[in-house]
């Protein structure tokens, strides 16, 4: 375990991506692969399942610290992090009695908690807590809760582990995609020559797409002429209708259909209607595509109607019939049995086109599997116009894609952008802050905001990015100095400050006070050119719905 703690600190206290792939690097040299394999697990983002809860955790340091209780929920509200005020308030200086590896210590410490009663599980914790040091118990209470979460991505740890087995990069990526267990085999075989044939589900690294605003000279993706001058004659792009559904992969193998989220996610009982389709697939073949909620006889339907099958681990005829979902395919990654990734987009969508061909039209019937639709046209002025359409036909913009581009691993700037409608705007009163978490656990950066109803200001959206690190803590110093009510780690403020803020999509909601739900919500802009009364109301919010949003009940 110090070793991997060690790695921890290293990649924690540094912004260099090189330092992170070289401590990567010089761990999993000297690493068993037995501890390689966890420590893969968990730099990959996966976590073990919660073992004990936060309360009783947050109960049993009280307990020990011999604190008064508020002065430990303070200590808990500045740090932030119940990790590391466990660890701030309990541990000694020095090294920890025991001296286990990473593996062990989940594999003979943590994993045998789940199922106990909670004394023995204090029993146990507790006294791990007052043998380590400070770093090895903020590690192991970490693990404890599952909120391990380290500074570096997918690709970044792939980067380091084809350094270390000196292999191509993509095949590393490859292998760590999918469902997999934290074994010494698993490990061998990632950083073998050759790993045997394929896992018979695994899906691909996803493409991804860069805004179109981050291309270089393009400030904004507004005007046609800026957009040619960037990209150059469109027949050298694809482009495509930029739908807001679920990303997704789907595989065929030896007679088998798999349905993958780009969370890794089998999702194949969420939608067993898309499984069933992929049945006229030939075997050999790998999709990439969007899942979206579809009527035949009306279209698409709201995002939100999408999130009632998201929640669920499999679906009732009910729901299947009330929210009736297909596979929009927007590329071909694996064509009989090949990896064609690094074959042009342009051969590709061929070879995607006649593999979905049908003698009857695709878009009639009950047809879950489709092909995206191109857009045509003859200059970039004439695709700025089709995209002012995007809110009627509820979708966020384009796509486009170099006709001659690979399909890559992570975003591609300058080979896949996506031209996106500007987002919803409103002005709203900041109500409520709190402290955020990690580096900002001593800032206040998230923020309710209330739009008017009436004489009353009602809570419309939370937002925790879009200002500036100087903004951010003058905005902090002003909550400090005008609050007015504490509810725990939240404060009610002084209603003054008018913020923009941007959001993707709007929809009718009952859960909320307000009425209203809305996607992606952040701040735009710091009105201090604005009073409170001039913030938006309700009503103007819920125009925005009748108007071309999202919709929904």
């Amino acid at each position: 375990m110090q070793a991997f703690s060690r790695l921890y600190q290293t990649i924690d206290q540094t912004t260099s991506t090189n330092a992170k792939v070289a401590a990567m690097v010089d761990y999993f040299r000297d690493a068993d692969p037995r501890d390689a394999a966890w420590a893969v697990y968990f730099l990959s983002g996966r976590r073990i399942k919660r073992l004990v809860g936060s309360s009783l955790l947050r109960q049993w340091l009280t307990e020990l610290s011999e604190l008064p209780d508020w002065l430990v929920e303070d200590t808990y509200a500045s740090v932030g992090d119940l990790a590391e005020t466990i660890a701030l308030l309990l541990t000694r200086a020095g090294d920890s009695t025991e001296q286990l590896t990473l593996a062990e210590w989940v594999e003979t410490r943590l994993l045998p908690l789940r199922g106990r009663d909670a004394e023995a599980q204090r029993a146990i914790v507790t006294g791990w807590w007052a043998g380590q040091s400070y770093e090895q118990c903020y590690i192991v209470t970490k693990l404890l809760t599952g909120s391990l979460r380290v500074g570096v991505s997918q690709t970044l740890l792939g980067r380091a582990i084809a350094q270390t087995a000196d292999l191509p990069r993509p095949a590393i990526l490859h292998r760590l995609m999918g469902e997999w267990e934290a074994t010494p085999d698993f490990y061998r075989a990632l950083i073998a020559e050759d790993d045997g044939e394929a896992a018979l589900s695994r899906p691909y690294p996803f493409c991804l797409a860069a805004p179109l605003e981050d291309a270089p000279g393009l400030d904004t993706a507004e005007d046609a002429d800026q957009v040619a001058g960037a990209l150059g004659d469109p027949a050298d792009w694809q482009v495509e209708w930029k739908w807001d559904g679920i990303r997704a992969q789907l595989v065929r193998r030896q007679g088998q259909s798999f349905l993958w989220s780009r969370g890794e996610e089998l999702i194949g009982t969420r939608f067993p209607e898309i499984v069933d389709a992929a049945e006229r697939l030939p075997d050999g073949c790998v999709l990439d595509g969007e899942i979206l909620p579809w009527k035949n006889e009306t279209g698409i339907l709201p995002f939100a109607e999408l999130q009632r099958r998201i929640g669920r681990k499999t679906v009732g005829k009910k729901l299947l019939g009330e929210v009736p979902c297909l596979f929009l395919a927007y590329d071909l990654i694996e064509h009989a049995g090949e990896d064609i990734r690094q074959r042009p987009m342009r051969e590709r969508r061929e070879r995607l086109e006649s593999l979905l061909a049908r003698k009857d039209d695709a878009t009639s019937g009950d047809e879950r599997l489709r092909l995206s639709e191109r857009v045509l046209a003859d200059d970039w002025r004439a695709l700025a116009t089709l995209r002012t359409e995007s809110r009627e036909r509820l979708v966020e913009g384009f796509m486009l894609k170099r006709q001659d581009s690979p399909y890559g691993t992570g975003r591609q700037r300058g080979l896949w952008w996506k031209w996106k409608i500007e987002p919803h705007t409103v002005d709203a009163v900041m109500l409520y802050a709190q402290a955020g978490h990690g580096r900002r656990s001593n800032l206040f950066t998230d923020y309710t905001f209330g739009v008017w109803d009436g004489d009353t200001l009602v809570p419309f959206a939370k937002a925790y990015s879009g200002l500036t690190n100087q903004e951010i803590e003058r905005l902090d110093k002003w909550i400090r100095r005008h609050t007015i009510e504490r509810f725990g780690p939240v404060r009610s403020v002084k209603l003054q400050q008018v913020f923009e803020l941007a959001f993707e999509g709007i929809n009718r909601s009952t859960r909320h006070k307000s009425g209203i739900a809305v996607r992606f919500p952040r701040i735009a802009r710091w009105r201090e050119d604005l009073g409170i009364e001039d913030a938006d109301s309700l009503e103007d919010v819920k125009r925005l719905i009748e108007g071309g949003g999202d919709g929904g009940e």
